[in-house]
């Protein structure tokens, strides 16, 4: 499951693009944080996750963050301030067991477009061939819908298998996993342009699994990211996209109680079988600044600035579905699971998470002519780290409610994590 918003120049305080995303996956699924440069190519077909595609003579310099097992990313940003970022869409329409992932469609997008409009037609050209499992663990196989902007204008593209529709955004928006155009397009696939014709047509009514659907919530947590925007339109800044990131459905929280409601999603079982695995807020500008945290849960995270002139964090050894000290996100994630048995400390735990954040963004202002960010990366990990090691110190292992306790440990155990 995920969440996706974005904010034009109209509706924010500096009058710039901002775009965020939070991504959940299935929460032993580590992600990969990547700045891949601009590349000439002589093969013919590239490997996609589960298929081959035809290959470019160039593709862009982007950088991504995507599960550790697929080509294809969660979300990402190019060299010329194009974002993009796919959710998982439930729709009446079967997709081939085989084909190309909406994380793929994502990568090949920011690797070959300069422009939302480039992109929207690369998108809108492929999304017959939509397919495959979107789960490393399990079978799940759906539809996408996508958030796609530049510095300049945004999109909201949603597909049902090979239909579409697709709306221009003009001030704030966001999408999460439910279909939500009505009639509202600003262009669409001849099959919705003939449905339409017959009047009375709705694109989220006709094509939603309303089973799916309904147990995503997905419709639930837009409600409350909207609202969020809308509440700040023509004030929203970096710093309120990642308070909304960080947000559960109610406060005070405790993971034991969350729901598919939450916007920082903690795992909770069957019935709320995600965990958010990697955020980013990204300001769309000539010498935009893109924040990563490049771990899980952003209630305990630190966004950490990049551009293209910087390189992203060591990630150390390549990350897997299971525990790994000497990869980034799993050193992390050790830290974020022993403290979601004292989550009862986050208020406490969040003050402190603040004063680090604000450090790291007054620091980044320093930045803004597209000069390397090294040195405030540092200052965001250094800091991330003695935060870290100073609660990690301070906490000690509890006892979670059961069968909360049932799911986690199993979980773990899958993983070979010990905490």
């Amino acid at each position: 499951m995920c969440d996706i918003l974005v904010a034009t120049p109209r509706a924010t305080k500096e009058r710039v693009m901002l775009f965020a995303k939070n991504s959940d996956r299935d929460p032993n699924e580590a992600q990969v944080l990547e700045l891949i440069p601009r590349k000439k190519h002589e093969e013919g077909e590239v490997k996609l996750t589960y298929v081959e595609f035809p290959q470019v003579g160039e593709t862009y310099s982007i950088i991504i963050s995507r599960p550790w097992w697929t080509w294809g990313a969660e979300m990402g940003v190019n060299e010329f301030g194009l974002a993009i970022g796919n959710t998982a869409i439930f729709s009446r329409e079967k997709l081939p067991d085989k084909g190309i992932l909406g994380m793929d469609i994502v990568r090949l997008a920011l690797e070959r477009s300069r422009n939302s409009e480039e992109a929207l037609k690369l998108i809108t050209s492929i999304v017959d061939d939509q397919g495959g499992s979107g789960s490393y663990e399990h079978r799940l196989i759906y539809s996408n819908s996508f958030i796609i902007a530049d510095p300049r204008e945004a999109w909201v593209l949603e597909t049902a298998g090979r239909h579409w529709a697709a709306k221009r955004i003009e001030s704030v928006y966001s999408i999460s996993n439910a279909l939500i155009l009505e009639g509202d397009w600003d262009i669409a696939s001849d099959g919705v342009e003939e449905l339409a014709s017959k009047g009375g047509f709705s694109f989220a009514r006709h094509f939603s699994d309303r089973f799916y659907t309904y147990f995503a919530h997905g419709r639930d947590r837009r409600a409350y990211t909207y609202g969020r925007l809308r509440e700040k339109e023509g004030e929203i800044t970096i710093e309120y996209m990642m308070s909304i990131l960080r947000s559960h459905s109610t406060e005070p929280y405790l993971p034991h109680k969350g729901s598919m409601r939450d916007i920082c999603m903690h795992y909770g079982g069957l019935t709320r079988p995600s965990q958010t695995a990697s955020s980013q807020v990204s300001e769309l500008s000539e010498n935009g600044i893109h924040w990563f945290t490049g771990t899980s849960l952003p209630c305990i995270s630190i966004f950490k600035p990049l551009n293209f002139n910087t390189k992203p964090p060591p990630v150390g050894e390549n990350p897997t579905n299971k525990y790994n000290p000497n990869n980034y996100w799993w050193s992390v994630e050790r830290f974020h699971r022993r403290f979601q048995t004292n989550y009862y400390r986050i208020a406490q735990f969040s003050a402190e998470r603040d004063e680090v954040q604000k450090m790291v963004l007054e620091a980044v202002r320093e930045f803004r002519d597209g000069s390397d960010l090294s040195t405030p990366l540092r200052l965001a990990l250094e800091k991330e780290r003695e935060l870290i090691e100073r609660w990690d110190r301070i906490i000690v292992p509890a006892n979670l409610p059961f069968p909360y306790s049932i799911r986690w440990r199993a979980v773990n155990r899958r993983a070979q994590l010990s905490i």
